[in-house]
């Protein structure tokens, strides 16, 4: 089975570089209570993912929650690394950062609107059928990626 997460409103830029690393990854809106968050993560069957002490003294929290220190982006990757056996490179890049859509490749249509380089490349051009954005393999993905392999172990930093 799939591990999913919720992260909460302070772990945004976590919950990116998990949709980046393929996992199926909600972010709770900052007016959203820690109930409601809570009431996501039981029905969806996922992880809630918090820097927020106060949530796990909720009843509904036990088994639910992995709380991780605020700080660094690198240490709570570790962290949640040490949590779960996260594999972050296994479906790299198959999920829309901004709505967690699985990602469809791009029409010919949508094509016409990438950048001729990237057309004449040959690389793979994907969309999200959600929002519409437009992924390739341009300096942000290759930022991501490098940061992806490293949590992995892999410290190598050719694509």
């Amino acid at each position: 089975m799939e591990i999913k997460f919720i992260c909460d409103a302070m772990l945004a830029r976590l919950a990116r570089y998990l949709r980046a690393a393929g996992y199926d990854t909600a972010l709770a809106g900052n007016a959203v209570s820690d109930r409601e968050v809570l009431c996501q993560a039981v029905g969806e069957g996922r992880w809630l993912i918090t820097a927020d002490r106060k949530i796990i003294e909720h009843k509904s929290a036990r088994g639910r929650v992995v709380l991780l220190q605020h700080g660094s982006l690198d240490a709570q990757a570790e962290a949640l690394g040490e949590y779960f056996a996260m594999d972050w490179m296994g479906r790299a890049f198959s999920r829309c950062l901004l709505d967690n859509a699985l990602l469809v490749p791009a029409s010919d249509e949508v094509m016409l609107g990438v950048p001729l380089d990237v057309r004449q490349s040959g690389e793979i051009v994907m969309q999200c059928p959600s929002c519409r954005r437009v992924y390739w393999r341009g300096s942000h993905y290759r930022r991501m990626m490098k940061r992806l392999r490293q949590w992995q172990g892999d410290e190598s930093t050719t694509f």
